[in-house]
């Protein structure tokens, strides 16, 4: 696997004289490094302290960066960090009360004998639950860290960062409280009926990072199990930001999903959840390639046609979806003219989106933009209003169309950090589940 670029933050002390910051600019070039962001801490008459956060190849680069500026006359390198490690200092989560206790009076309402008033409600009304707790607006993050990213099976502890970063945008976007839970059980049977035994804690159970073919016997046992909402975010909240960019460049180029052939490359988790939502979303037809064979039958259960070689995947196919993990691996005269072109697997694509429409694509974009968390916050969000349990094909179609109605003129997709994006999703969500 390729090595993922890092962010390094270089606190540097520069003479304020002309040309000292073009040096220091001249430095990071020779180093193959990328500026990001800029910041001026201090600037006076004599000289300036600013901090850059530069693009790197790994930490040997970053130490190598830090060497040539701190060569330069005139720079002074005060401080040097890896800045996402930095910024998981601490972990990223917090548990808070929503309401202080400043009286006595306040205590005897929370706590006892006051508390007794809600359990007894509870008692008598299991769904009060909802109301009175705070599992009505709480989810759990479940994962046994068989799958992570791209860094494969690194077991859960070490996949505790990316359920924590899940559980922010949950804070952020939607106003839900998210749990990270990790589980130390590769097998279905343990995680399943670990995840059964604390689910009442929760409205709803997000799975994350479990490998396949393991992914789908834990998720389908589940949602036959409990009666609160489970998803699989790595299939169905990729499903459902894949299928609203495709809808985004179909629009772009002037045809409807329903009028195309939809090609899938790679059947591993996002693969499969886009290939069987494209299913759902009314495509012509949907064929997929995969040399892996765990995945075929679940999705020709789901009407996906499986063909032998990928070449029948790229002839056929008007709009391509690639989520293989092998980078590079669509050259440019395989493109057939007008073809939309999604590559998606990060952090280097299958094909160049310049290099797809320099070869005939009518439309291309990378995985840069197709970012799950447009999907799962609103999906969840809209479940647990509409108090539904389960989040199913319809649900997920309306958090699609949401989103690529969401996209401004010229966007495949809407700004992830925008507030209103998510709460229109989870509205459409809420409106299509069914009622209970």
């Amino acid at each position: 696997m390729a090595p993922v670029p890092v962010d390094y933050t270089y606190r540097m002390r520069i003479e304020h004289r002309p040309g000292q910051l073009a040096r220091v600019m001249e430095a990071i070039a020779e180093a193959e490094g990328l500026v990001g962001e800029v910041r001026t801490c201090t600037l006076t008459r004599s000289f300036s302290v600013r901090e850059l956060t530069v693009e790197v190849e790994d930490g040997a680069a970053a130490e190598e960066l830090r060497d040539r500026l701190d060569a330069i006359d005139s720079v002074e390198v005060e401080d040097w960090h890896d800045r996402a490690l930095a910024l998981h200092e601490g972990g990223k989560l917090t548990i808070e009360p929503v309401r202080a206790v400043e009286s006595v009076q306040d205590m005897r309402d929370v706590y006892t004998p006051g508390v007794a008033r809600a359990c007894e409600a509870i008692r008598d009304d299991p769904d009060a639950a909802r109301r009175l707790t705070m599992i009505g607006r709480t989810v759990a993050i479940c994962t046994n860290g068989t799958r992570v990213l791209g860094l494969g099976d690194i077991g859960p502890l070490a996949a505790m960062p990316v359920m924590e970063g899940k559980a922010v945008f949950y804070a952020q976007l939607v106003g839900l409280s998210a749990m990270p839970i990790l589980i130390d059980a590769a097998e279905p049977d343990e995680f399943v009926e670990t995840v059964a035994r604390i689910a009442p804690t929760f409205g709803g159970i997000h799975l994350e990072d479990i490998s396949t073919p393991e992914c789908f016997e834990i998720e389908e046992r589940l949602i036959e199990r409990l009666d609160q909402p489970v998803m699989h975010d790595d299939v169905h909240g990729t499903g459902v930001v894949a299928l609203a960019a495709a809808i985004g460049a179909c629009r772009q180029v002037g045809i409807e999903i329903g009028e195309a052939v939809v090609g899938q490359l790679g059947l591993g988790a996002a693969g499969f959840g886009i290939a069987t939502l494209m299913v759902e979303a009314g495509a012509q037809r949907v064929l997929a390639f995969d040399p892996d064979e765990s995945s075929h039958a679940h999705a020709r259960e789901r009407g996906v046609e499986i063909v032998d070689d990928e070449e029948t995947v790229l002839r056929e196919s008007r709009i391509v979806v690639a989520t293989t993990g092998r980078p590079h691996s669509i050259e440019p005269e395989r493109v057939r003219e007008g073809q939309v072109i999604l590559a998606l697997s990060n952090p280097e694509p299958e094909i160049d989106p310049e290099a797809a429409t320099s070869a005939g694509a009518a439309f291309a974009s990378d995985g840069s933009m197709v970012n799950n968390v447009l999907g799962y916050p609103g999906l969840f969000r809209g479940a647990l209003d509409a108090h539904a349990d389960r989040i199913d094909s319809r649900m997920k179609l309306a958090a699609a169309r949401a989103l690529a109605d969401a996209s401004g003129e010229g966007e495949l997709l809407p700004d992830p950090l925008d507030g209103t994006v998510h709460e229109r999703v989870a509205e459409a969500v809420r409106q299509a589940a069914p009622e209970r």
